[in-house]
Protein backbone atom coordinates (compact mmCIF):
# COMPACT_ATOMS: atom_id res chain seq x y z
CA UNK A 1 0.00 0.00 0.00
CA UNK A 2 1.23 3.49 -0.90
CA UNK A 3 2.39 5.49 2.11
CA UNK A 4 0.00 8.28 2.99
CA UNK A 5 0.76 11.50 4.86
CA UNK A 6 -2.45 12.10 6.78
CA UNK A 7 -1.09 14.49 9.39
CA UNK A 8 -3.16 17.60 10.06
CA UNK A 9 -1.54 20.95 9.21
CA UNK A 10 -0.78 23.38 12.06
CA UNK A 11 -3.89 25.51 11.41
CA UNK A 12 -6.12 22.50 12.05
CA UNK A 13 -6.18 20.25 15.08
CA UNK A 14 -8.22 17.19 15.91
CA UNK A 15 -9.29 18.81 19.17
CA UNK A 16 -10.59 21.96 17.45
CA UNK A 17 -12.55 19.89 14.95
CA UNK A 18 -14.26 17.81 17.65
CA UNK A 19 -15.12 20.38 20.29
CA UNK A 20 -17.23 23.55 20.08
CA UNK A 21 -15.48 26.89 20.56
CA UNK A 22 -15.18 28.26 24.08
CA UNK A 23 -16.50 31.81 24.22
CA UNK A 24 -15.55 34.33 26.87
CA UNK A 25 -18.05 35.89 29.33
CA UNK A 26 -19.31 39.30 28.30
CA UNK A 27 -18.68 38.84 24.59
CA UNK A 28 -21.33 39.98 22.08
CA UNK A 29 -24.21 37.49 21.82
CA UNK A 30 -25.59 36.69 18.39
CA UNK A 31 -29.04 35.50 17.33
CA UNK A 32 -29.10 33.72 13.97
CA UNK A 33 -32.21 33.30 11.80
CA UNK A 34 -31.58 30.40 9.43
CA UNK A 35 -33.41 28.38 6.76
CA UNK A 36 -31.12 25.34 7.06
CA UNK A 37 -33.87 22.98 8.28
CA UNK A 38 -36.53 23.88 5.73
CA UNK A 39 -34.10 24.44 2.83
CA UNK A 40 -31.31 21.82 3.01
CA UNK A 41 -30.30 22.54 -0.58
CA UNK A 42 -26.83 21.96 -1.96
CA UNK A 43 -26.90 25.46 -3.47
CA UNK A 44 -27.61 26.96 -0.04
CA UNK A 45 -24.86 25.05 1.77
CA UNK A 46 -22.61 28.09 1.39
CA UNK A 47 -25.09 30.13 3.48
CA UNK A 48 -24.92 27.57 6.23
CA UNK A 49 -21.14 27.53 6.05
CA UNK A 50 -21.20 31.28 6.76
CA UNK A 51 -23.55 30.64 9.69
CA UNK A 52 -21.28 27.92 11.06
CA UNK A 53 -18.24 30.19 10.97
CA UNK A 54 -20.31 32.89 12.69
CA UNK A 55 -21.33 30.39 15.39
CA UNK A 56 -17.69 29.48 15.98
CA UNK A 57 -16.74 33.17 16.09
CA UNK A 58 -19.20 34.47 18.70
CA UNK A 59 -21.67 33.07 21.27
CA UNK A 60 -24.64 32.26 19.06
CA UNK A 61 -28.21 31.02 19.32
CA UNK A 62 -29.77 29.80 16.09
CA UNK A 63 -33.50 29.86 15.35
CA UNK A 64 -34.48 27.55 12.50
CA UNK A 65 -38.12 27.24 11.35
CA UNK A 66 -39.03 23.62 10.70
CA UNK A 67 -42.37 23.85 8.86
CA UNK A 68 -41.98 25.25 5.35
CA UNK A 69 -45.66 24.74 4.49
CA UNK A 70 -46.76 26.81 7.50
CA UNK A 71 -44.21 29.50 6.69
CA UNK A 72 -45.39 29.67 3.09
CA UNK A 73 -49.04 29.86 4.23
CA UNK A 74 -48.11 32.79 6.46
CA UNK A 75 -46.43 34.52 3.52
CA UNK A 76 -49.49 34.13 1.30
CA UNK A 77 -51.77 35.35 4.09
CA UNK A 78 -49.56 38.38 4.72
CA UNK A 79 -49.47 39.18 0.98
CA UNK A 80 -53.27 38.95 0.68
CA UNK A 81 -53.92 41.22 3.65
CA UNK A 82 -51.43 43.81 2.41
CA UNK A 83 -53.04 43.79 -1.03
CA UNK A 84 -56.32 44.62 0.68
CA UNK A 85 -54.48 47.80 1.76
CA UNK A 86 -54.37 46.82 5.40
CA UNK A 87 -51.37 47.97 7.42
CA UNK A 88 -48.26 45.83 7.77
CA UNK A 89 -48.93 45.63 11.52
CA UNK A 90 -52.39 44.15 10.89
CA UNK A 91 -51.03 41.78 8.26
CA UNK A 92 -48.36 40.75 10.76
CA UNK A 93 -50.95 40.06 13.41
CA UNK A 94 -53.01 37.73 11.19
CA UNK A 95 -50.09 35.89 9.61
CA UNK A 96 -48.11 34.86 12.67
CA UNK A 97 -49.77 31.52 13.31
CA UNK A 98 -46.58 29.45 13.02
CA UNK A 99 -44.11 31.96 14.41
CA UNK A 100 -41.49 30.80 16.90
CA UNK A 101 -40.42 32.59 20.09
CA UNK A 102 -36.90 33.92 20.49
CA UNK A 103 -34.97 32.04 23.18
CA UNK A 104 -34.83 34.03 26.41
CA UNK A 105 -32.12 36.62 26.74
CA UNK A 106 -30.75 39.80 25.23
CA UNK A 107 -28.69 39.70 22.04
CA UNK A 108 -26.20 42.27 20.82
CA UNK A 109 -26.58 41.24 17.19
CA UNK A 110 -29.14 39.43 15.06
CA UNK A 111 -28.13 38.08 11.63
CA UNK A 112 -30.76 36.76 9.23
CA UNK A 113 -29.17 34.91 6.33
CA UNK A 114 -31.25 34.33 3.19
CA UNK A 115 -30.30 33.05 -0.24
CA UNK A 116 -32.38 35.69 -2.04
CA UNK A 117 -34.88 38.44 -1.31
CA UNK A 118 -37.81 36.12 -2.00
CA UNK A 119 -36.97 34.32 1.25
CA UNK A 120 -37.32 37.40 3.44
CA UNK A 121 -40.52 36.03 4.99
CA UNK A 122 -38.17 33.93 7.13
CA UNK A 123 -38.05 36.91 9.48
CA UNK A 124 -41.80 36.57 10.08
CA UNK A 125 -41.24 33.04 11.38
CA UNK A 126 -39.84 34.42 14.65
CA UNK A 127 -42.08 36.25 17.07
CA UNK A 128 -41.14 39.72 18.41
CA UNK A 129 -37.45 39.11 17.84
CA UNK A 130 -36.44 42.76 17.39
CA UNK A 131 -37.32 43.71 20.98
CA UNK A 132 -34.44 41.56 22.29
CA UNK A 133 -31.82 42.74 19.79
CA UNK A 134 -29.27 45.52 19.94
CA UNK A 135 -28.41 45.61 16.21
CA UNK A 136 -30.15 43.66 13.43
CA UNK A 137 -28.47 42.74 10.13
CA UNK A 138 -29.78 40.85 7.12
CA UNK A 139 -27.40 39.21 4.66
CA UNK A 140 -28.96 38.51 1.25
CA UNK A 141 -26.51 36.37 -0.66
CA UNK A 142 -28.00 36.72 -4.16
CA UNK A 143 -30.15 39.74 -5.01
CA UNK A 144 -30.41 40.72 -8.67
CA UNK A 145 -31.73 44.25 -9.15
CA UNK A 146 -34.06 43.21 -11.98
CA UNK A 147 -35.53 40.41 -9.88
CA UNK A 148 -36.21 42.14 -6.57
CA UNK A 149 -39.56 40.97 -5.17
CA UNK A 150 -42.75 42.90 -4.51
CA UNK A 151 -42.85 45.60 -1.85
CA UNK A 152 -44.72 43.36 0.60
CA UNK A 153 -41.56 41.24 0.89
CA UNK A 154 -39.07 44.09 0.90
CA UNK A 155 -40.96 45.78 3.73
CA UNK A 156 -39.94 42.80 5.85
CA UNK A 157 -36.52 44.46 5.96
CA UNK A 158 -38.02 47.25 8.10
CA UNK A 159 -36.82 45.83 11.47
CA UNK A 160 -33.21 45.64 10.28
CA UNK A 161 -30.60 48.28 10.96
CA UNK A 162 -28.42 47.28 8.01
CA UNK A 163 -28.79 45.08 4.92
CA UNK A 164 -25.77 43.34 3.40
CA UNK A 165 -25.91 42.15 -0.20
CA UNK A 166 -23.66 39.58 -1.87
CA UNK A 167 -24.00 41.14 -5.36
CA UNK A 168 -22.56 44.63 -5.74
CA UNK A 169 -24.83 45.99 -8.49
CA UNK A 170 -27.97 45.49 -6.39
CA UNK A 171 -26.92 47.63 -3.42
CA UNK A 172 -28.28 50.97 -4.61
CA UNK A 173 -31.55 49.63 -6.14
CA UNK A 174 -32.28 47.66 -3.00
CA UNK A 175 -31.49 50.64 -0.75
CA UNK A 176 -33.92 52.80 -2.74
CA UNK A 177 -36.66 50.19 -2.50
CA UNK A 178 -36.33 49.28 1.18
CA UNK A 179 -35.12 52.59 2.61
CA UNK A 180 -32.45 50.92 4.73
CA UNK A 181 -28.65 51.31 4.77
CA UNK A 182 -27.27 48.70 2.38
CA UNK A 183 -23.69 47.55 1.77
CA UNK A 184 -21.96 45.11 -0.52
CA UNK A 185 -20.58 42.23 1.52
CA UNK A 186 -18.71 39.98 -0.92
CA UNK A 187 -19.04 36.24 -0.73
CA UNK A 188 -16.15 34.24 0.69
CA UNK A 189 -15.19 30.69 1.75
CA UNK A 190 -14.19 28.82 4.87
CA UNK A 191 -10.50 28.92 4.06
CA UNK A 192 -9.64 26.57 6.92
CA UNK A 193 -11.89 24.01 5.22
CA UNK A 194 -10.83 24.58 1.61
CA UNK A 195 -7.08 25.14 1.94
CA UNK A 196 -4.89 22.17 0.97
CA UNK A 197 -3.07 20.56 3.87
CA UNK A 198 0.27 21.23 2.17
CA UNK A 199 1.48 23.49 -0.67
CA UNK A 200 2.70 20.41 -2.56
CA UNK A 201 -0.45 18.35 -2.01
CA UNK A 202 -1.10 16.00 -4.92
CA UNK A 203 -3.72 17.23 -7.38
CA UNK A 204 -5.04 14.16 -9.17
CA UNK A 205 -7.98 15.98 -10.83
CA UNK A 206 -6.69 17.85 -13.85
CA UNK A 207 -9.77 20.00 -14.52
CA UNK A 208 -12.86 20.57 -12.38
CA UNK A 209 -15.87 22.10 -14.15
CA UNK A 210 -19.07 22.06 -12.10
CA UNK A 211 -22.28 24.07 -12.18
CA UNK A 212 -23.26 26.33 -15.10
CA UNK A 213 -20.97 25.55 -18.04
CA UNK A 214 -20.36 26.03 -21.75
CA UNK A 215 -21.31 22.93 -23.70
CA UNK A 216 -18.71 23.90 -26.31
CA UNK A 217 -15.89 23.91 -23.76
CA UNK A 218 -17.30 20.86 -22.01
CA UNK A 219 -17.16 18.89 -25.27
CA UNK A 220 -13.56 20.00 -25.79
CA UNK A 221 -12.59 18.79 -22.31
CA UNK A 222 -14.32 15.46 -22.96
CA UNK A 223 -12.23 15.14 -26.11
CA UNK A 224 -9.12 15.65 -23.99
CA UNK A 225 -10.26 12.78 -21.76
CA UNK A 226 -10.41 10.49 -24.78
CA UNK A 227 -7.30 11.76 -26.54
CA UNK A 228 -4.98 12.77 -23.69
CA UNK A 229 -6.33 10.81 -20.73
CA UNK A 230 -6.85 13.80 -18.47
CA UNK A 231 -8.96 13.46 -15.31
CA UNK A 232 -11.91 15.77 -15.98
CA UNK A 233 -14.47 16.14 -13.18
CA UNK A 234 -17.91 17.53 -14.06
CA UNK A 235 -21.59 17.36 -13.12
CA UNK A 236 -23.91 14.77 -14.64
CA UNK A 237 -27.04 15.37 -12.51
CA UNK A 238 -29.67 17.85 -13.69
CA UNK A 239 -31.74 20.19 -11.55
CA UNK A 240 -35.46 19.40 -12.04
CA UNK A 241 -37.39 22.04 -13.95
CA UNK A 242 -38.83 24.64 -11.59
CA UNK A 243 -36.48 23.58 -8.80
CA UNK A 244 -33.64 25.58 -7.26
CA UNK A 245 -31.52 22.47 -6.78
CA UNK A 246 -31.16 19.15 -5.04
CA UNK A 247 -31.15 18.57 -1.31
CA UNK A 248 -28.32 17.16 0.81
CA UNK A 249 -28.39 15.23 4.07
CA UNK A 250 -25.73 17.44 5.60
CA UNK A 251 -24.75 20.84 4.17
CA UNK A 252 -21.47 20.62 6.11
CA UNK A 253 -20.65 17.24 4.57
CA UNK A 254 -21.48 18.65 1.15
CA UNK A 255 -19.06 21.53 1.67
CA UNK A 256 -16.40 19.13 2.94
CA UNK A 257 -16.74 17.02 -0.21
CA UNK A 258 -16.63 20.09 -2.43
CA UNK A 259 -13.55 21.43 -0.64
CA UNK A 260 -11.84 18.06 -0.94
CA UNK A 261 -12.51 17.96 -4.68
CA UNK A 262 -11.18 21.46 -5.26
CA UNK A 263 -8.08 21.01 -3.12
CA UNK A 264 -7.25 18.00 -5.33
CA UNK A 265 -7.86 19.90 -8.62
CA UNK A 266 -5.18 21.64 -10.67
CA UNK A 267 -7.54 23.81 -12.72
CA UNK A 268 -11.04 25.04 -11.89
CA UNK A 269 -13.33 26.59 -14.50
CA UNK A 270 -14.79 29.82 -13.10
CA UNK A 271 -16.93 32.23 -15.09
CA UNK A 272 -18.90 35.29 -14.05
CA UNK A 273 -22.23 34.62 -12.38
CA UNK A 274 -25.20 33.41 -14.47
CA UNK A 275 -23.44 34.26 -17.71
CA UNK A 276 -25.95 32.25 -19.79
CA UNK A 277 -29.09 33.54 -18.06
CA UNK A 278 -30.88 35.86 -20.53
CA UNK A 279 -32.48 37.81 -17.66
CA UNK A 280 -29.30 38.81 -15.83
CA UNK A 281 -26.39 37.44 -17.85
CA UNK A 282 -25.40 40.93 -19.04
CA UNK A 283 -24.66 41.96 -15.44
CA UNK A 284 -21.14 41.10 -14.30
CA UNK A 285 -21.03 39.64 -10.79
CA UNK A 286 -18.63 37.49 -8.79
CA UNK A 287 -19.98 34.02 -7.94
CA UNK A 288 -18.80 32.04 -4.92
CA UNK A 289 -16.67 29.70 -7.03
CA UNK A 290 -13.95 32.34 -7.41
CA UNK A 291 -13.48 32.52 -3.64
CA UNK A 292 -13.75 28.75 -3.21
CA UNK A 293 -11.30 28.09 -6.02
CA UNK A 294 -8.56 30.35 -4.70
CA UNK A 295 -9.03 29.07 -1.14
CA UNK A 296 -8.41 25.54 -2.45
CA UNK A 297 -5.34 26.63 -4.39
CA UNK A 298 -6.69 25.80 -7.82
CA UNK A 299 -5.66 27.75 -10.89
CA UNK A 300 -8.81 29.53 -12.05
CA UNK A 301 -9.53 29.52 -15.78
CA UNK A 302 -12.52 31.20 -17.37
CA UNK A 303 -14.26 34.49 -18.10
CA UNK A 304 -14.25 36.70 -14.99
CA UNK A 305 -16.45 39.74 -14.36
CA UNK A 306 -15.19 42.91 -16.00
CA UNK A 307 -15.85 45.22 -13.06
CA UNK A 308 -13.95 47.41 -10.64
CA UNK A 309 -15.31 45.29 -7.78
CA UNK A 310 -13.75 42.16 -9.24
CA UNK A 311 -10.42 43.84 -9.87
CA UNK A 312 -10.44 45.14 -6.29
CA UNK A 313 -11.10 41.66 -4.88
CA UNK A 314 -8.73 39.73 -7.17
CA UNK A 315 -5.91 42.23 -7.66
CA UNK A 316 -2.89 39.94 -8.06
CA UNK A 317 -1.30 38.60 -11.27
CA UNK A 318 -2.76 35.35 -12.62
CA UNK A 319 -5.72 35.43 -10.23
CA UNK A 320 -7.73 34.16 -13.20
CA UNK A 321 -6.27 32.77 -16.42
CA UNK A 322 -8.52 34.20 -19.11
CA UNK A 323 -10.48 31.71 -21.23
CA UNK A 324 -13.60 32.76 -23.22
CA UNK A 325 -16.83 31.09 -22.13
CA UNK A 326 -17.55 29.19 -25.38
CA UNK A 327 -13.97 28.16 -26.07
CA UNK A 328 -13.25 25.04 -28.09
CA UNK A 329 -9.47 24.92 -27.54
CA UNK A 330 -8.96 24.81 -23.75
CA UNK A 331 -5.87 22.65 -24.30
CA UNK A 332 -3.96 25.77 -25.38
CA UNK A 333 -4.72 27.41 -22.01
CA UNK A 334 -3.68 24.33 -20.06
CA UNK A 335 -0.50 23.80 -22.10
CA UNK A 336 0.62 27.39 -21.53
CA UNK A 337 0.38 26.94 -17.76
CA UNK A 338 1.84 23.42 -17.74
CA UNK A 339 4.84 24.63 -19.74
CA UNK A 340 5.85 26.76 -16.75
CA UNK A 341 5.32 24.62 -13.67
CA UNK A 342 6.95 27.21 -11.41
CA UNK A 343 4.34 29.74 -12.49
CA UNK A 344 1.49 27.27 -11.93
CA UNK A 345 2.70 26.41 -8.43
CA UNK A 346 3.28 30.07 -7.57
CA UNK A 347 -0.25 30.89 -8.75
CA UNK A 348 -1.67 28.12 -6.58
CA UNK A 349 0.21 29.30 -3.47
CA UNK A 350 -0.66 32.95 -4.07
CA UNK A 351 -4.36 32.10 -4.42
CA UNK A 352 -4.45 30.32 -1.05
CA UNK A 353 -2.48 33.10 0.59
CA UNK A 354 -4.80 35.81 -0.74
CA UNK A 355 -7.86 33.85 0.40
CA UNK A 356 -6.44 33.45 3.91
CA UNK A 357 -5.59 37.15 4.15
CA UNK A 358 -8.75 38.68 2.67
CA UNK A 359 -11.49 36.22 1.70
CA UNK A 360 -12.32 33.99 4.64
CA UNK A 361 -15.81 34.30 6.15
CA UNK A 362 -14.10 35.82 9.18
CA UNK A 363 -13.28 38.93 7.15
CA UNK A 364 -16.98 39.37 6.30
CA UNK A 365 -18.05 38.75 9.91
CA UNK A 366 -15.56 41.36 11.08
CA UNK A 367 -17.21 43.86 8.73
CA UNK A 368 -20.65 43.09 10.18
CA UNK A 369 -19.31 43.52 13.71
CA UNK A 370 -17.64 46.80 12.73
CA UNK A 371 -20.87 48.28 11.33
CA UNK A 372 -22.79 47.00 14.36
CA UNK A 373 -20.28 48.73 16.64
CA UNK A 374 -19.25 45.48 18.33
CA UNK A 375 -15.74 44.44 19.37
CA UNK A 376 -14.14 41.27 17.97
CA UNK A 377 -14.32 38.17 20.14
CA UNK A 378 -11.49 35.96 21.38
CA UNK A 379 -12.60 33.27 18.91
CA UNK A 380 -12.36 35.75 16.04
CA UNK A 381 -8.83 36.67 17.07
CA UNK A 382 -7.94 32.97 17.34
CA UNK A 383 -9.26 32.30 13.84
CA UNK A 384 -7.15 35.18 12.52
CA UNK A 385 -4.11 33.50 14.04
CA UNK A 386 -4.98 30.21 12.31
CA UNK A 387 -5.43 32.00 8.99
CA UNK A 388 -2.01 33.57 9.52
CA UNK A 389 -0.58 30.04 9.74
CA UNK A 390 -2.13 29.27 6.35
CA UNK A 391 -0.62 32.45 4.92
CA UNK A 392 2.80 31.53 6.28
CA UNK A 393 2.62 27.94 4.96
CA UNK A 394 1.83 29.14 1.42
CA UNK A 395 4.38 31.96 1.30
Amino acid sequence: MMAMNWHLPPWLSANEQRTPPIHQPGEPRVLQLSTRVIDPLAAYAILYEFEDVLSSSAPSTRVTPENRAALEANRRRYKLIRRLRASSALADRFSAGASMPVPDGEYDLAVATVSNAWNLHLTRAVRDWKSQIGFAACYIFEAWASELPDDYLLEMLEPFDHVFVGLSHAVEPLARRCGKPCSWLPLAADVLRFAPHHPMQARSIDVCNIGRRSEVTHAAFQALVRERGIFYYYDTAMTPRGSVGFTVNSPADHRNLYANLLSRSRYFVANRAKLTDPRVGHIHEIPARFYEGIAAGTVLIGEPPDTACFREQFDWPSAVISMPFDYDEPLSVLEEMEADDARRQATSRTNVRQAAQYHDWLHRIERIFEIAGLPPTAAMRARRERLALVTHAFT
